[in-house]
């Protein structure tokens, strides 16, 4: 591991414990709530702007993940599988938290998501306002909103595809 990754994934366990510090009531309540404005990044399948998350009237998949989270790139299998399946019938948004700066780069972040078959939106909130917001106590965290915008299901940790066919599935009806 060259010295740049392995300060990433330093960089990256300390803002996951931040956040699950600060999700365990650490600096009291952030006061996040849905919905929230995510910047976006030009990347395949993906524009650079903002988009709303969740997306309003339509059933919205967000995931959450960072670079240096092996189980989040197994997760881009399932995600991939679940963007082919329903393409622009379904909202999708891959959110980091990850921090710019100290050898992290969006162009790192661009980089890691070419390599893992990203083609549907990717977002950043350096702030966790997101993670919050869903009380997601790791990643990958994976939420599908329905159409009015609530929480139809959750999970973190890895999520097969047919788990997330079924949800969408679900939420779509």
């Amino acid at each position: 591991m060259n010295r740049r990754r392995l300060l990433v994934a330093l960089g990256g366990l300390g803002l996951t414990g931040t956040s699950a510090w600060v999700l365990g009531d650490g600096l009291g309540s952030s006061g996040s709530s849905l919905p929230l404005t995510v910047e976006t990044f030009d990347a395949p399948g993906s524009e650079a702007g903002e988009m709303r998350v969740p997306a309003e009237g339509t059933v919205t998949v967000v995931d959450l993940f960072a670079t240096w989270c092996s189980p989040c790139k197994e997760q881009m299998d399932a995600l991939g599988a679940v963007r082919e399946e329903y393409g622009d019938e379904v909202a999708m948004i891959s959110v980091t938290n990850e921090r710019l700066g100290g050898g992290l780069s969006k162009g790192d972040i661009r980089d890691w998501w070419r390599e893992n078959d990203g083609a549907w939106t990717l977002g950043h909130d350096p702030d966790s306002e997101l993670m919050s917001a869903l009380g997601a106590g790791g990643i990958p965290h994976v939420a599908v909103f329905d159409a009015e915008g609530e929480v139809a299901w959750a999970e973190t940790g890895v999520t097969d595809a047919k788990t997330l066919r079924k949800q969408v599935e679900e939420a779509l009806a």
